[in-house]
């Protein structure tokens, strides 16, 4: 996969600060099995008496509300230790310690005609990456195999485009037949942009067994970064892949300018929309784009979004995505009490740490990557 011209060790320069010993010791004061000596060094703040409460509503059934989710948002460092606490609990309740590793191929990168203003892959911005058409099958099918072979749940094949060509579908059809055939326990996604429903139903014949396509950020705020098609058109699209039988993937940028209004309205966008996959970006600037002079969202203010969304959507497969590296640095261990899956290898114009070092991340910290199975592709 094509990756940025600019290096993650680079990149890297600007990681929070806080070494791994610091990392190691909030991790294990969260995730203590009685949760108060999680507090005892510390008198308890009005964010452990919210957390309390949100907690009580949760069990009980309910909802958490806007006002609450704000609440994590606008917690401060020390108050946010009892969010991470619920945010591990609900994690460890339906999930364990289990991480899915995602595996994305950018399939085309090909001057998209959208006006993305965070994406390097528009032809309106002048930015220094790859361009090449589609790619054929066989590179498709043995980027799977890789991805298989490395252990990952689920590989996704991407599009930079406004929608899938009449072509670009059937090859991703192609090649997903050809990959279940091989290793009909990988679960398979397809991110093409916007759908019709004659274009998903023959996706979800071949086989595609989840469609992404992220909203972004809030209703509100959309028009802010992207004006070529609407927020409303990606909710249709969403709509479209589902009725055609595929689980929608959803999710969104954070950094962007936008306010925590924005992410919460986001996060209950997704709930509303009933979304089960939701990966969370952090805006890592790319040069050339109208976002590329943006300010990298702090480590602080990332892990209260992730756990702000682990709030609002309990049972949802939260995805540490772009970005983690590099806005997370050495906290995406905190990261991981609240989300569950994470991509390896790199994403779409920019490499991520390596799978090597997410696999050691994991280790360490007493994680198990789920291993795909028959049944969960069925």
């Amino acid at each position: 996969m094509p990756a940025g011209p600019t290096t993650l060790e680079a990149r890297l320069r600007s990681r929070p600060a806080g070494g791994d010993d610091d990392v190691s010791a909030r991790f294990a004061r969260v995730t203590a099995r009685d949760g108060a000596a999680g507090a005892s060094a510390q008198a308890a703040t009005v964010d452990d008496a919210l957390a309390r409460q949100a907690e009580a509503r949760l069990v009980a059934g309910d909802d958490l509300d806007a006002t609450t989710l704000g609440a994590v948002l606008s917690a401060d460092d020390r108050g946010l230790d009892a969010w991470l606490r619920l945010a591990w609990r609900l994690r460890e309740r339906h999930f364990g310690r289990q991480v899915r590793v995602h595996v994305l191929r950018n399939a085309k990168a090909d001057a998209c005609p959208e006006d993305c203003a965070f994406c390097s892959q528009s032809k309106h911005f002048d930015t220094e990456i790859p361009r090449y058409p589609t790619e054929d099958v066989d590179k498709l099918v043995a980027a799977a195999d890789a991805a298989a072979a490395s252990g990952a749940h689920t590989y996704c094949m991407v599009t930079a485009t406004r929608g899938p060509s009449g072509y670009d579908v059937r090859t991703i059809a192609t090649a997903t037949e050809r990959i279940k055939a091989r290793h009909p326990q990988l679960r398979v996604c397809a991110s093409l942009g916007l759908l019709n429903e004659d274009k998903a139903a023959q996706l979800r014949a071949a086989g595609v067994d989840r469609y992404n396509h992220n909203l972004e950020t809030s209703e509100r705020y959309y028009g802010e970064v992207v004006s070529t098609h609407g927020w409303r058109d990606r909710v249709r699209t969403l709509e479209i892949a589902t009725s055609a039988g595929m689980e929608a993937c959803a999710g969104g940028i954070l950094g962007m300018g936008e306010t925590g209004d924005d992410r919460v309205e986001l996060a209950l966008s997704l709930r509303r929309l009933g979304v089960p996959s939701v990966p969370v970006n952090f805006l890592d600037p790319r040069p050339g784009t109208p976002l590329g002079h943006v300010a990298r969202m702090s480590p602080g203010d990332a892990l209260r979004g992730l756990v702000m969304f682990r709030l609002a959507l309990p049972t949802a497969d939260l995805r540490m995505a772009g970005g983690r590296e590099v806005v997370l640095g050495a906290w995406q261990p905190l990261g991981l009490l609240a989300a569950t899956s994470l991509f390896a290898d790199g994403y779409l114009t920019t490499p991520g740490q390596g799978a090597s070092r997410d696999a050691a991340m994991l280790e360490r910290y007493g994680f198990q990557p789920v291993v795909a199975s028959v049944a969960d592709a069925a």
